[in-house]
């Protein structure tokens, strides 16, 4: 191959855009830029309280053209931008949004560009729970069985569920969306220059895991599942789609407009969508049986298995299985926690509350002093309460969490979950109080390991990969106590973006496949965690705790929303 090739890979998460610019023949990094989004750093379209999360499509483009024209100026410019061959992206997902005829996300338009329902619905935002509840229920009045695929339970953090509220609750969204589109799959048709929804290449990954797709079904379900649900969906799959497409597949060549306002050749090759964590899985070299968990602010946990092995096993209570959703030729199964990293920031922004609330006050140090001070505080909160919590004995009786802070998402799927903390005493100080934090993401995430294997699948390994893995070494730690398996951390800082450039090297036609690619540009794991003998006993007593708490929590839940229904308990 010829060595100066060089793809670029862009990795959408929730707080901010990341591009890598990477030399194909070897995955080398050559730069890599970030963007965070400045009008969801503002907190602006967002309802915490509500769990309405909204990101705007400018967010999306700014960062798109910043990251990239950054990681062209930072490798060598012009000379290094004439030889980039492909582009890929990943996203955060489901997270769709509204779009015209011409595919143009509505609040692009001037008549929806400060509306909340007219922009991307993220992925975390629980605002259609209700939604998801009629689908489960409405799903049983079928012979065939529509949620097989998915684990057999629809979530509010889908695709139909957010379609079908957003067109509940806006009459003016409602009378100008021509079609739903997920962000992975806007983005690349954005940059080959499309201009008719009805044109855009939709992702296998999006479109099986979230939107109810199914080769067996030969495409989504029929529109009689969705009309007779709501008449607010008749016609829908009409104007969505039918086929979609593996990201080893282009969805086009760059337009002329983004060609030139890259800085780059109108030859480049843009590459189909999918979901960040897939894409992560394939940069973190994922292989079959191992559990690739991307780890941020939710967990995002993938599995590929070869099809004829695993053929008619469905797992129940996941975020589905799809053939070729992450490697072309294998089944990818998904599951993963709604809050992970989002519990440990939770808990920092309590403990925070005076430095963020008071300190600005104070009248014994200067305004630009105090702001320091603030700075430096928040810094330190997490790795010193890391440090202090490792040090602690584990025992049975220490503080007990449950993890679902933004619901649980598998197994089983239930938005409207809480978390809990219990056995608190006066001696419960924050050390102690964030490990039970930390231990219960860790059992969540064995809840998740136990499913595969009591439903057939096994899990031979761990993998970590994203933020909290590369950052945390207690986290980890605790993980692989819990697990009583060993994790291995993958060594690129930026691994959904690498194998967003994976791809992207396939698409170029650099590499004919993707485990050529991955065997090529991976670059191994540089720390593996062992889990500790003592602890995982000690742990396997706390899991049953956890588990003896989760349903008591799940229960007194279901009471309360049987008892706002109007319900007879």
């Amino acid at each position: 191959m010829d060595l100066n090739q060089y793809v670029i890979g862009v990795d959408y998460g929730t707080d901010s855009v990341r591009s890598v610019l990477v030399d194909a023949s070897n995955g080398q990094e050559l730069a890599s830029a970030v963007h965070e989004y400045q009008r969801w750093k503002k907190g602006l379209y967002c309802k915490p309280a509500a769990n309405q999360f909204r990101q705007h499509p400018l967010d999306y483009i700014d960062g798109l053209e910043q990251t990239i024209k950054e990681c062209i100026k930072l490798a060598g410019g012009d000379k290094i931008a004439a030889q980039v061959k492909g582009i890929s992206v990943d996203t955060t997902g489901s997270s769709p949004v509204a779009v015209d005829e011409a595919g143009t996300p509505l609040a692009l338009l001037p008549e929806f560009e400060s509306n909340p329902n007219a922009m991307f619905v993220l992925w975390k935002d629980h605002t259609s729970t209700k939604e998801a509840a009629e689908i489960n229920e409405h799903a049983t009045k079928f012979d065939t069985n529509y949620l097989q695929y998915v684990g057999g339970i629809y979530s509010s953090e889908w695709f139909w569920a957010k379609l079908l509220h957003i067109l509940r609750v806006d009459e003016q969204v409602r009378s100008a969306c021509h079609s739903w589109v997920e962000h992975c799959d806007w983005v690349p048709f954005l940059l080959t220059g499309g201009n008719n929804a009805a044109e855009i290449k939709r992702s296998r990954c999006a479109a099986g895991h979230k939107a109810l797709w199914a080769e067996e079904f030969g495409g989504l379900p029929p529109d009689d599942f969705f009309s007779s649900l709501d008449p607010l969906l008749a016609g829908f799959t009409g104007r969505l789609f039918k086929d979609t497409y593996t990201s080893d597949v282009a969805a086009g060549t760059i337009s002329q407009e983004w060609a030139d306002r890259l800085g780059l050749p109108a030859d480049v090759k843009i590459g189909v969508g999918a979901f960040d964590a897939h894409m992560g899985a394939v940069g973190g070299q994922i292989e079959p049986y191992h559990l690739s968990k991307v780890m941020g602010t939710s967990t995002c946990d993938i599995l590929v298995a070869p099809a004829n092995e695993i053929e008619g096993n469905l797992v129940k209570g996941i975020c589905g299985q799809v053939n070729g959703s992450v490697i072309p030729g294998m089944i990818g199964l998904e599951a993963g926690q709604s809050a992970f990293g989002d519990t440990y920031a939770w808990f920092k922004n309590l403990l925070s509350w005076p430095l963020n609330n008071l300190l600005d006050q104070t009248k014994l140090i200067t305004p630009e002093v105090a702001e320091a001070l603030k700075a430096e505080m928040l810094d330190k909160i997490i790795p010193e309460l890391s440090k202090q919590a490792a040090a602690l004995p584990i025992d049975e009786v220490n503080e007990l969490a449950i993890d679902w802070f933004n619901g649980r998402r598998t197994p089983d799927a239930n938005q409207l979950l809480s978390g809990a903390i219990t056995g608190l005493g006066l001696g419960s100080d924050a050390p102690r109080v964030f490990r039970a934090l930390v231990e219960a993401t860790c059992f969540g995430a064995k809840s998740i390991v136990d499913r595969f294997i009591r439903e057939g699948i096994p899990v031979k390994g761990i993998i970590g990969i994203g933020g909290v893995a590369k950052k945390s070494e207690f986290v980890m730690q605790t993980m692989a106590d819990v697990l009583g398996m060993p994790i291995r951390i993958h060594q690129h800082k930026h691994t959904c973006a690498l194998g967003a450039a994976m791809f992207a090297a396939v698409v170029a036609g650099v590499y004919e496949t993707v485990e050529q690619a991955m065997d090529a540009m991976g670059g191994g794991f540089d720390v593996s965690y062992e889990p500790n003998a003592a602890n995982h006993e000690v742990y396997n007593q706390r899991y049953q705790q956890y588990g003896a708490l989760g349903d008591f929590i799940a229960t007194q839940v279901s009471k309360k929303h049987e008892v706002e229904a109007g319900e007879t308990l």
